[in-house]
């Protein structure tokens, strides 16, 4: 697929991808013979680990290595496989950490409009 479908079935813009390709993340498979991007399904899946990993404030950099574990996976030498395996563990505990406190946000955040709602029924 080309990038303007990438974009429309991952949610993202033209120029975040395309930022992505620059950084390194998001490489694309291929490219026409008028030097077009062209992306697979396995592209696609790439992009949406990294989507879900920027709301939970990952740098390109843990991506990046989150990538590098994925990539690696699920490999034929035991060692590395159980390397990788604990990187990965980190990564989820990590993730989880991150997700609560995003959890705890989002009910301070629902406490203050409710504040807000209050105040306003009070006015005409």
């Amino acid at each position: 697929m080309h990038i303007g479908e990438l974009a429309d079935r991952a949610g993202m813009s033209l120029r975040t991808i395309r930022h992505y390709d620059e950084v390194g993340l998001l490489v694309p498979s291929g490219r026409t013979a008028g030097g077009f991007r062209v992306y697979t399904e396995q592209d696609l899946q790439r992009l949406l680990v990294i989507r879900r990993m920027k709301p939970l404030g990952f740098s390109l950099e843990e991506m990046g290595d989150l990538l590098s574990i994925v990539d690696g996976l699920p490999g034929t030498d035991p060692d590395d496989t159980a390397a990788r395996a604990a990187r990965l563990d980190a990564f989820l505990e990590d993730a989880r950490a991150r997700h609560a406190k995003l959890v705890e946000r989002a009910g301070m955040a629902e406490e203050f409009i409710g504040t807000l709602s209050t105040l306003r029924q009070t006015l005409p």
